[in-house]
């Protein structure tokens, strides 16, 4: 089960004057799942208008109805072999998104599971932030427990040319469980909790 204060805590990251995302990268694709283009940059590069809204949708995942919207999946560890999909979700976040190859690659993976019938957009998100300590007051006290690194993934329609609309489906990897990091888990998004053409019902087979 996800605890709601952790998504908060998380929350109070997303506005431009403290996000703890540091790299943006994205993909867009037509109606038969082909990319039609892709970008990726430094957050901090964007101008605080495009910042803003980013955040917008990389908080869409985080502040969803959680346990309904926001669900807890634990990983197999069988399902971590060599070549899966969570040895490249391993690499793009341990790349810190520098490295198009494994961005592309996953691109790649979801346009041929996920053809909606309409154009959308794929966004990753990568961020690292400083746990603070808490005391056993619940008081923040100085100093970090630990950095936890994750990226956030949104896909969205696209309302226009190149303008994701409301995120459908996302994830936060790895999961953000007791006030760290949960590798073990993902907490998988979707809009319409339930939903029978999920994007990860069709890509984590």
């Amino acid at each position: 089960m996800i605890n709601r204060d952790d998504m908060l805590e998380l929350t109070r990251r997303m506005t431009p004057a403290r996000a703890s995302i540091d790299r943006i990268a994205g993909a867009y694709f037509d109606e038969e799942g082909y990319v039609d283009g892709t970008f990726n940059t430094h957050f901090l590069k964007l101008s605080a208008s495009e910042r803003a809204k980013n955040l917008e949708l990389a908080r869409t995942v985080l502040i969803s109805k959680t346990n309904e919207q926001l669900r807890e999946y634990r990983i197999p560890e069988e399902k971590r072999k060599p070549g899966s999909i969570w040895q490249l979700f391993d690499g793009i976040r341990e790349t810190g998104l520098k490295d198009d190859a494994f961005p592309d690659l996953f691109y790649e993976l979801l346009g041929e599971k996920y053809q909606p019938g309409c154009p959308y957009a794929c966004f990753l998100f990568h961020g690292r932030y400083d746990v603070p300590v808490k005391g056993t007051d619940k008081a923040w006290q100085e100093g970090s427990e630990e950095v936890y690194e994750y990226l956030i993934c949104v896909v969205s329609p696209l309302e226009g040319e190149y303008e994701p609309g409301v995120p459908e489906s996302g994830f936060l990897y790895p999961a953000f469980k007791d006030r760290s990091t949960a590798g073990e888990y993902i907490n998988l998004y979707e809009k319409d909790a339930g939903h029978s053409e999920s994007v990860w019902q069709k890509l984590l087979k």
